[in-house]
């Protein structure tokens, strides 16, 4: 008589997700577009709140505005609606520069199901730093960029210049917006590093191309044909791109991404 032999049975768990694995929950077209949707309508609530807070204190901002050009008397109006819109265009900025961080969290909720855990905490770190970058961009623009730009503008050949406030306004908030988006080069370059897409090996193999680059980006974003206003935005970015390359080097020491290995049968 034979024994009846039971082998055991191994009860298989399912493996676990590592920490830096991505989700792995898959979405339809349709959860994209409802996600999106959903993350531009707090974006847009938070600047029409922000931008209605701002009405309180839009008129000081615009006294603060015409400083490099010696105070809003030397303005000259001459349509019914424009310092209305002039109003409406600077309550409308500072609300979006106030609603920023919502807004950039907002755009870094909507990727980050895509991203591992440790990718989401860079992201999310990203948040205020991307704030202040373009606080300290919009900061050198009005303190070093203006009070040189606006008197060679309004002084050239002699000739007595009296600015609208439509046209002024445009002109400076245009100068200060862009050159405080320009200012967050060094922060894109550290997650593009972080997530593994560039290289600090790269960018420093490529610097001949970027101070072209930068020399175009300078060329259309200063308001004059200088060399002088030209230099002095040219100087920060190329001093912000090496400032790019060594975090990216730092970046790099630790990739949160790491290219998978073919096993070996």
């Amino acid at each position: 008589m034979t024994d009846n032999l039971t082998t055991p049975t191994t009860i298989q768990t399912p493996p676990t997700p590592s920490e830096d694995s991505p989700e792995e929950e898959a979405m339809s077209i349709w959860d994209h577009l409802n996600e999106l949707r959903k993350r531009l309508f707090i974006g847009a609530l938070a600047m029409i709140v922000t931008s209605a807070l701002s009405f309180a204190i839009t008129e000081q901002i615009i006294v603060i505005l015409a400083q490099p050009l010696g105070g809003i008397q030397n303005f000259l109006s001459i349509e019914v609606t424009e310092n209305l819109g002039v109003y409406m265009r600077v309550a409308l900025l500072s609300g979006l520069i106030f609603a920023l961080p919502i807004i950039l969290y907002e755009i870094a909720a909507f990727i980050m199901p895509g991203l591992t855990p440790s990718e989401r905490r860079w992201v999310l770190l990203a948040v205020p730093f991307a704030t202040i970058m373009f606080l300290i961009g919009v900061s050198f623009a009005y303190f070093f960029m203006l009070p040189t730009a606006i008197p060679f503008l309004t002084g050239f050949i002699n000739i007595k210049t009296t600015p609208r406030p439509s046209v002024y306004i445009d002109f400076v908030t245009g100068l200060m917006f862009w050159i405080g988006v320009v200012f967050e080069m060094p922060l894109i370059m550290f997650l593009l590093a972080k997530l593994g897409l560039i290289t600090a090996r790269v960018l420093l193999k490529g610097w001949r191309y970027a101070i072209v680059i930068i020399a175009i980006i300078a060329a259309v974003i200063t308001p004059t044909t200088d060399p002088i206003n030209m230099g002095l935005l040219m100087a920060p970015l190329i001093i912000l791109y090496f400032i790019s390359v060594g975090l990216a080097a730092f970046a790099g020491r630790n990739p949160t991404r790491q290219p998978k290995q073919s096993s070996s049968l």
